[in-house]
């Protein structure tokens, strides 16, 4: 068999992984609706900051992460500390769901989760720069969370940011695929689980859901530059306009003295939404911004090391603009209220 050949069978089997995944998450997912169990395990109560007005379950982690952890203890054994882990987090954050846990339980089960990862498979790199690798990941596992609040977004941001996860380990210098597998469940997983979310959503993402899928990308990402798979830039770059939403939000409240971890509307895509724009449409926004921002890691890729590193701050400073657009058409719209009350 020629290496194309090879090539062509590993992109079918990885696409077959991720249709697949797809079916097996929305399966479980409609049949805890069906049954009435979703309702039992976790409901959302709307409040004063919610962008929903109706009770709705939050069981989309029961659909991918059982999915995903099998998928990559069958086919990317090599990751089995991942999974193990993601299944721990899941677990932790079903009785949050449930129960409430207090911040510093759920942060102390992130930490371990992220410490024991280093630990096991350290990159050959400075420990500072371990260090701050660690403290991205553990920034990712709870942005992810603030940024799931609106119908589709959360769930279409996993389907493409790990979509890219797969395409890049099958297309780089050193492929893996371990990684392109695993990828490609995860994103069949949240395919599976937006068929239900895109609004107008039959059931919400939850902390047992958005938890571990902000371990994954994080804990992918290191494990692809851990592997040469990838450079340190591209899974950041990948997830970069949940990022810097979830970053510039985090900085405004910490600069007011909020208390970031509580439930608010500020961020930029809750303002698209309140602002008119809808659910529906403001995913589809993200959803292109997303896809521009991968297609052009992508391409990145086979770039000299400058040239990357200067895309990839050219790219956050493109969304820098966007969320200031945003912020100039909240403040149009908050001064007409305020003069028509």
């Amino acid at each position: 068999m020629t290496a194309m050949n090879i090539a062509h069978s590993t992109w079918l089997a990885v696409a077959a992984v991720g249709l697949v995944a797809a079916i097996a998450s929305t399966a479980i997912l409609r049949a805890l609706l069906a049954t009435g169990l979703a309702w039992r395990l976790a409901t959302d109560i709307p409040n004063d900051r919610s962008l929903h007005s109706l009770p709705t379950p939050r069981v989309g982690g029961w659909g991918i992460v059982p999915v995903v952890v099998a998928s990559i203890l069958g086919l990317s054994p090599h990751l089995w500390l991942i999974a193990a882990a993601a299944a721990g987090l899941a677990l932790m954050s079903q009785i949050d769901d449930r129960r409430g846990l207090p911040a510093r339980v759920r942060f102390a089960a992130h930490l371990v989760a992220v410490v024991a990862l280093l630990v096991a498979y350290p990159a050959a790199a400075p420990w500072w720069l371990l260090v701050g690798v660690g403290f991205l990941m553990l920034w990712l596992i709870n942005l992810y969370n603030f940024m799931d609040g609106a119908d589709g977004l959360a769930g279409g941001m996993a389907l493409f940011g790990f979509g890219a996860y797969a395409a890049a380990a099958l297309i780089g210098t050193h492929s893996s695929d371990d990684l392109a597998f695993a990828g490609a469940a995860v994103s069949g997983a949240a395919l599976g689980f937006l068929l239900l979310n895109f609004h107008p959503a039959r059931l919400f993402l939850g902390d047992a859901g958005s938890i571990p899928l902000g371990f994954l990308a994080g804990a992918l990402g290191y494990w692809g530059w851990h592997g040469d798979v990838w450079p340190l830039w591209f899974p950041a770059m990948v997830f970069a306009p949940f990022i810097a939403d979830a970053s510039v939000t985090l900085l405004r409240r910490l600069l007011r003295g909020e208390k970031f971890w509580q439930a608010h509307r500020e961020h930029y895509y809750q303002r698209m939404v309140r602002s008119g724009i809808g659910h529906a449409r403001t995913a589809l926004w993200w959803y292109g911004l997303m896809l521009l921002g991968i297609m052009l890691a992508l391409w990145a890729l086979g770039r000299p090391a400058s040239q990357q590193w200067i895309l990839f701050f050219a790219w956050y400073g493109a969304l820098a603009c966007i969320g200031g657009a945003i912020d100039v058409r909240w403040r149009r719209i908050q001064a007409a209220t305020k003069n028509i009350s």
